[in-house]
C-alpha cells in the first residue's frame, strides 16, 4: 500500500453532446453519461469505483455539456459518497490528452501522486485499486487496463502487445487493419504527474513543425487543411503509440467483465453486467421474490426504484432496472428491459429486450419486444419519451421517436 502523504485524483471523461449521437433517440434530452445502468446513472457506476481507492481526494468529470446539465448530479453524488466530484467543461476539443492537460492546474491542485483517467462509457469492473498496487510495483509512467478478447473483434480497439513476464506495452497501435494482438485497451488509465510534460511535449513538438511549414508559404497552404490544432493531443496515437516499448507504459489484465457503452442496445447489455456485479457489491439494491400474492414474482438480478410501484402478480427479470415512479400492471411479464421514470405497463404487457422511455405507456396485452441482438441497430426496441402504445399493439424490433401513439403494430420499423 502507498503511504498515508500520497494522494490520488481521478479524472472521468464524459464527452458532450456532439458525441454521443449512436445514443439516440435516448440522449436527445439527457446527457448520456447520466442514462442509467442498474438504476445507477452510467458515470455513477466509474464514480463510486473510485471510492475504493486509497487515498482519493477529488473527482474531475471533463466534457463538452453545459454546466447546469450535471449539477444536480454532481451535488448529490458528492453528498452521498463524500467525495468532491466537479464538472469541467471544455471550451473545444482538445483531445483525450489535451482535455487533460488542459486542466493540469486543477487536477494538481492537491499534489497528486497518481491521476486515473478513465472513460464513462466503459462498462467494467474497475479493479482500480488493485491497478495501481501493481503500477506501483512497475515504477513506470502509466499502467493501462487491458482485456483479451475474440480475434475476430480486436480490430475495433486499440490492439497492444505486452512482455509476457514484466507487462511492459512493447506496442500500441489504434484499430488496426490486420491482426496484431488479442489484448485491447479498456480506457482506464493510471499515470504520475510526469504525463503532464509528455503532453506538453507532444504540444511543443507540433508547434514547432507548425513554424517550420510557415516559413514554406507553398508548404502552408497545402498542410492548412490537414493541420491538427497544437493543443489537440491524442492519447492512443500522439502518448501511448510512441512511448511503447520504451519501459515507460505497462499493463494491468482485468479477467472480468468489459463492454463499450456506444449505443442502446449495449447500455442494455451492460445494465445487466451490472445488476450481476450488485450480487457481489450490492446485494441490498437487487429486487427479493414474493410469492404473487403480496410481492412480484423476481427472477434473476432485478433494480426497483424504492417510489416505482409493481403489481404483485407481474413477474419480473432477469436482467430488468424499474426506474422512480414507475407502474407495473397485474400480470405484466418483463424480461431484459430498462424501464425509465414515470412510465407505465399495464395489466397483462409484455416487455422484452427493450427499453421504454420517460412518461411512456404501454397498453394492456400490449407487447414491445425484440432479439435480443445487443450489437444490431434494430436489436433491440427502443421507445423514446412519451409514447403511447395502445392496448393489444406489438412493436418488435423497432424504433420509436418521442411523443408517437401507436394504435397499429409494427415490425423492424423506425417510427419518426
Amino acid at each position: 500500500m502507498g503511504s498515508s502523504e500520497e494522494r490520488v485524483v481521478a479524472v472521468i471523461m464524459v464527452g458532450g453532446p456532439t458525441k454521443g449521437t449512436r445514443f439516440r433517440p435516448l440522449s436527445l434530452n439527457l446527457a448520456k453519461p447520466l442514462f442509467p445502468l442498474a438504476g445507477q446513472p452510467m458515470v455513477y457506476h466509474p464514480i463510486s469505483a473510485c471510492k475504493r481507492i486509497p487515498n482519493l481526494v477529488q473527482i474531475f468529470l471533463v466534457g463538452f455539456y453545459e454546466e447546469r446539465e450535471f449539477a444536480l448530479f454532481v451535488s448529490s453524488v458528492s453528498n452521498e459518497l463524500k467525495v468532491p466530484v466537479r464538472y469541467l467543461k471544455e471550451d473545444k476539443p482538445h483531445g483525450s490528452a489535451g482535455g487533460l492537460y488542459n486542466f493540469r492546474d486543477l487536477i494538481m491542485e492537491d499534489n497528486p501522486s497518481h491521476i486515473f483517467l478513465l472513460n464513462c462509457d466503459v462498462c467494467c469492473s474497475f479493479p482500480l485499486p488493485e491497478m495501481l498496487e501493481a503500477h506501483r510495483r512497475y515504477g513506470g509512467m502509466g499502467t493501462i487496463l487491458v482485456i483479451k478478447v475474440s480475434a475476430e473483434s480486436a480490430n475495433q480497439f486499440g490492439e497492444l502487445v505486452a512482455d509476457p513476464k514484466t507487462n511492459e506495452l512493447l506496442h500500441y497501435t489504434e484499430k488496426p487493419e490486420t491482426f496484431v494482438s488479442d489484448r485491447i485497451n479498456c480506457g482506464v488509465y493510471v499515470f504520475t504527474p510526469d504525463i503532464f510534460m509528455v503532453i506538453q511535449g507532444v504540444s511543443t513538438q507540433r508547434k514547432d513543425r507548425a513554424n517550420l511549414r510557415r516559413m514554406s508559404s507553398f508548404e502552408a497552404l497545402q498542410s492548412a487543411t490537414r493541420t491538427i490544432p497544437t493543443d489537440f493531443v491524442r492519447l492512443d496515437q500522439d502518448i501511448l503509440s510512441p512511448l511503447a516499448g520504451k519501459k515507460q507504459l505497462y499493463t494491468y489484465e482485468t479477467m472480468d467483465f468489459w463492454e463499450q457503452i456506444k449505443t442502446p442496445g449495449m447500455s442494455l447489455k451492460c445494465s445487466g453486467l451490472y445488476l450481476a456485479q450488485y450480487r457481489v457489491t450490492s446485494p441490498h439494491l437487487l429486487a427479493a421474490s414474493g410469492d404473487g400474492t403480496r410481492n412480484a414474482t423476481i427472477i434473476g438480478d432485478v433494480y426497483v426504484h424504492p417510489s416505482a410501484k409493481v403489481h404483485p402478480t407481474a413477474k419480473i427479470g432477469p436482467n430488468v432496472s424499474i426506474s422512480a415512479n414507475a407502474r407495473i400492471g397485474a400480470g405484466a411479464r418483463l424480461i431484459s428491459c430498462t424501464i425509465l421514470d414515470d412510465v407505465e405497463i399495464k395489466e397483462n404487457a409484455v416487455v422484452i429486450h427493450s427499453i421504454v422511455g420517460w412518461k411512456s405507456s404501454i397498453g394492456k396485452w400490449s407487447r414491445a419486444q425484440a432479439g435480443g441482438d445487443y450489437n444490431a441497430k434494430l436489436g433491440i426496441t427502443i421507445l423514446g419519451e412519451a409514447v403511447t402504445v395502445e392496448d393489444e399493439v406489438v412493436v418488435i424490433n423497432s424504433i420509436v421517436l418521442p411523443n408517437k401513439t401507436l394504435n397499429v403494430s409494427v415490425q423492424e420499423e423506425i417510427i419518426l
